[in-house]
């Protein structure tokens, strides 16, 4: 008797063996060997990022992500939406644009961006801060001030550009017709149109490279927005993705007081089919290994878990990165009635 429960028993602890294996292998079956970030250019703030993104994730999972760089957003994005490339790091503005596309999207009368509503978002990532920008001379010190002053605006090459410069004015209840437009095809030519003298008030991200040479060169400094109720009112109507925070006095180059920014947010998204499985390994790797970014760059001091998940996101969650949030505890009510209300724009 003892003799056949004694192999009953060793057929049972083979059997469950045998399936903790094959659920084993199942799983790791699931994970691809490698996976493609897509990114600006080298150099770029978002190369940098998806770059660390990808470092921590090769080493924590199977998966080896490779960034892949592109010349623009616009470039990649048909990819993610047709499963062609995985991964992509982007800007909540941008997405917000091609999510919704054209025909129920435009700002400031246009957008320029195509069509991904195959698109989803993995995780919320750092805010980016900017303002306007005018020399450090000079007699403009609010965003009213700037009404029939020269503005650097078109920017046929780096639209998003124009986008920040709208919604600052915006900002202020102004329009483009409020302002002598400087036209300039992108951002680093407005920052030398207003050193030339060329123009009055541009706009470059704060703590970049050219806003310090544009210090040294003649003295600059970045002017506040407009930080009361009305003002975020007004710049979330005119720029959906736009929110409103303040830098303290000294905290970087031109920040010579206290001063209101434009800000929005950077994103890791993907397509909407890929595997749950996929997704889930990449956020883990991402969450656990949270404090290994800052090193990497300092665009992911603000990278937290507490920033993963917004009510005011632009775009839908991917299900397996929703089922990975609530458990973690930081799934909201509030954010089931923002993800079935950015589902229904692309039903």
């Amino acid at each position: 008797m003892s003799i056949h429960r004694s192999q009953l028993s060793l057929f049972i602890a083979a059997a469950f063996l045998t399936v903790l294996v094959c659920s084993v292998t199942g799983h790791a079956q699931q994970l691809p060997k490698s996976a493609g970030i897509g990114s600006n250019p080298p150099g770029s703030l978002f190369y940098a990022l998806a770059s660390g993104l990808a470092k921590v994730v090769s080493e924590s999972t199977p998966i080896q992500m490779q960034v892949q760089p592109y010349a623009g957003t616009s470039t990649f994005l048909p990819l993610i939406d047709s499963g062609e490339l995985d991964f992509g790091t982007v800007n909540a503005v941008d997405m917000g644009l091609a999510y919704q596309g054209p025909n129920r999207l435009k700002i400031g009368g246009r957008n320029p961006y195509p069509h991904v509503p195959n698109s989803r978002l993995i995780m919320r990532g750092s805010p980016l801060r900017s303002s306007l920008i005018v020399r450090k001379d000079s007699p403009i010190k609010t965003i009213q001030d700037v009404k029939g002053k020269r503005v650097t605006g078109e920017y046929p090459a780096q639209l998003a550009v124009w986008y920040n410069v709208f919604g600052s004015i915006s900002n202020g209840g102004l329009t483009w017709n409020d302002v002598k437009v400087v036209p300039v095809p992108a951002v680093n030519d407005g920052v030398d149109a207003l050193v030339q003298g060329r123009a009055d008030v541009t706009t470059h991200a704060i703590g970049s490279a050219k806003v310090k040479e544009a210090d040294a060169a003649v003295g600059i400094r970045y002017i506040s927005l407009d930080c009361s109720k009305q003002g975020e009112e007004r710049i979330k109507k005119a720029v959906p993705g736009y929110y409103l925070t303040t830098m303290k006095a000294g905290s970087s180059t031109g920040i010579v007081e206290d001063t209101c920014t434009y800000t929005y947010d950077i994103y890791l998204i993907g397509h909407k089919s890929i595997p749950d499985a996929v997704v889930q390994a990449v956020l883990k790797a991402i969450w656990d290994n949270v404090a290994k970014l800052p090193p990497v760059h300092p665009g992911f001091r603000e990278w937290t878990h507490e920033r993963a998940v917004d009510p005011e996101v632009t775009m839908p969650y991917h299900p397996a990165a929703v089922q990975f949030y609530k458990e973690h505890k930081i799934w909201s009510a509030q954010m089931d009635a923002a993800q079935k209300r950015l589902l229904a724009l692309n039903p």
